[in-house]
């Protein structure tokens, strides 16, 4: 119906929004999802999901984002395929402007999530989930007793070292510099952990394998000298985890709310720098990027556009 006004308008399908438009159409309010690719975010590409709770076993993101989408629809949230590219916030009704048509709602929810900044070398995309990871707590448990490479040098990046640390039988930083950019106190962690090792001045120039991670190219930043590291015979393949930074997707909304680094910011229920306006999962400010705490970030964002409706119609 042209210029309908929803009661709230979801824009992205990953975890967080997918568990907003349950919680907006089991309040009974008229619902709709925009999302621009396929459902689930980062997830999809997720061969295996170990920590979500209650999760099946065998448990994958495509078969988690299969459930949460037909539980979505089936408390009636709409779905719309299309890409926002404009959005006018203010006032009691939300203008967002699609590729493909306009759309209008009393509230509205930003979930379009971030994704893990890639190393961008070669094979590197084709090896995603294959032995390169940008997730410790998701793929830490895949690589017990194997080989683990951490590229980065900040604070994500060493700490991530020392969580991996646990489960690898060596964890080596390979760093572009010659010095972290860690806080001084987790540096101090990982130089005092006996199975954390360094590779200064470094850089991944490539990734290869037959299927599955099996060696790597490793530039000297300095002198430009390359090294080819090859899995053990035993092994057949080692772990590359990558924690060099996430990109947000937030461009559109620059200058139209509060944000910080490229994320948006919020309060504890989701609430942004504009009335009737939330954030939830990865695209806002955060601590934890995981897939059980987007769901929270959705079920909160869209209690709370329920209430603010109701103060709107009270």
């Amino acid at each position: 119906m042209e210029n309908k006004i929803y009661d709230v308008i979801i824009i992205g399908a990953g975890p967080a929004g997918l568990a907003a438009g349950t919680y907006a159409g089991r309040a009974r309010l008229d619902t709709l999802i925009v999302e621009q690719e396929k459902d689930g975010g980062q997830i999809v590409i997720t061969a295996e999901i170990e920590n979500y709770p209650g999760g099946v076993e065998g448990e994958t993101g495509p078969s988690l984002v299969k459930r949460m989408s037909e539980q979505a629809a089936g408390f009636g949230a709409q779905k719309v395929k299309d890409t926002i590219v404009d959005v006018e916030l203010e006032g009691d009704v939300k203008h967002l402007i699609g590729r493909s048509a306009d759309y209008y709602a009393r509230t509205v929810i930003i979930a379009t999530g971030a994704n893990p900044r890639p190393i961008g070398c070669p094979g590197e995309r084709e090896l995603t989930g294959k032995g390169v990871s940008y997730c410790a707590t998701c793929d830490a448990a895949f690589f017990e007793d194997f080989d683990i490479y951490v590229v980065g040098g900040g604070d994500s990046a060493v700490e991530e070292a020392l969580y991996l640390a646990k489960f690898g039988r060596r964890v080596t930083i390979i760093h572009r510099r010659d010095a972290l950019r860690a806080a001084r106190s987790i540096q101090e962690k990982a130089f005092a952990c006996d199975k954390i090792e360094f590779m200064w001045n470094s850089r991944v120039a490539e990734l290869s394998g037959d299927g599955i991670l099996e060696r790597m190219v490793i530039e000297n930043t300095v002198t430009g000298e390359r090294t080819t590291i090859e899995a053990p015979e035993e092994d057949g393949t080692f772990g590359v985890f990558v924690f060099i930074g996430f990109d947000p997707h937030a461009q559109l909304f620059e200058g139209k709310l509060s944000m910080e680094n490229g994320y948006i910011l919020t309060d504890e229920d989701m609430r942004t720098s504009i009335p009737g306006v939330f954030a939830a999962g990865d695209v806002r400010k955060k601590s934890l990027r995981q897939v059980v705490t987007a769901a929270a970030d959705g079920a909160i964002a869209a209690s709370m556009a329920n209430k603010y409706l109701e103060g709107l119609d009270g």
